[in-house]
């Protein structure tokens, strides 16, 4: 009689478990939802919108896009092209995506993601990283490649916020992942700053990125789709 009242309490708690967690993911998603549909309008300007910035996305994740040099500001000298596998001095553009760490560098599809993996990034339990990757040229699109135009003075307070998002090493530049989780011959992986968790997504650092600049945004966004829906 004991062990069937021990089994009995097992089963129940284990079914209130799981009705809990499926009563937070809907409510996490009503919420991502409308949270992501509430705008943050863009500051009004009088200065001339004469530098372009590149919003990118693979359907799931997003990257901020940025010219490579301006006469205000070189990445190269922070993410050099010796990190990469190939080098071609006609790059024009560099592409930031934050995210987790263990993911990034673990995770080479989503079969292969671990439990463990998932667990750590969801509840903030691990370290983040930056996926850089160099362009010779950007696709603009309606679907995953929208071009955004900022005055210069956006456009700093954008490159302070990128900028502070790394992990500096000793030679002033940004802190290089030594790894073969790489994509492909022009990107790499840099420590950053901040924990990833369901709030504070790849896609919610490229919201407030926008936030930064005084550009279109979502109220708060989990998703890609939050930010390309003020758009479109």
């Amino acid at each position: 009689m004991r062990f069937k009242k021990y089994t009995f309490l097992s089963l129940k708690i284990f079914l209130k478990s799981i009705f809990y967690f499926v009563l937070f993911v809907i409510f996490y998603l009503i919420f991502a939802t409308v949270l992501a549909r509430i705008p943050i309008y863009g500051e009004k300007t009088p200065d001339k919108k004469e530098l372009a910035i590149f919003l990118l996305s693979n359907g799931v994740h997003t990257d901020i896009v940025l010219p490579v040099k301006t006469n205000k500001f070189d990445w190269e000298k922070y993410i050099p092209t010796k990190n990469i596998k190939q080098n071609d001095s006609i790059f024009k553009y560099l592409a930031f995506g934050w995210g987790d760490k263990g993911f990034y560098l673990e995770t080479p599809s989503w079969g292969e993601l671990k439990p463990s993996t998932a667990f750590n990034a969801s509840f903030g339990l691990s370290t983040s990283a930056i996926h850089t990757t160099y362009y010779t040229k950007m696709s603009e699109n309606k679907t995953n490649c929208v071009k955004v135009l900022l005055t210069q003075k956006q456009y700093e307070n954008l490159c302070s916020y990128v900028k502070n998002s790394f992990v500096m090493a000793e030679n002033n530049e940004f802190k290089f992942i030594h790894t073969k989780a790489i994509y492909g011959n022009h990107d790499a992986f840099y420590d950053a700053s901040g924990n990833y968790s369901l709030f504070q997504t790849c896609n919610t650092w490229t919201n407030n990125a926008l936030k930064s600049c005084g550009q279109k945004a979502s109220f708060w966004t989990a998703f890609q789709d939050g930010i390309f829906y003020h758009y479109q």
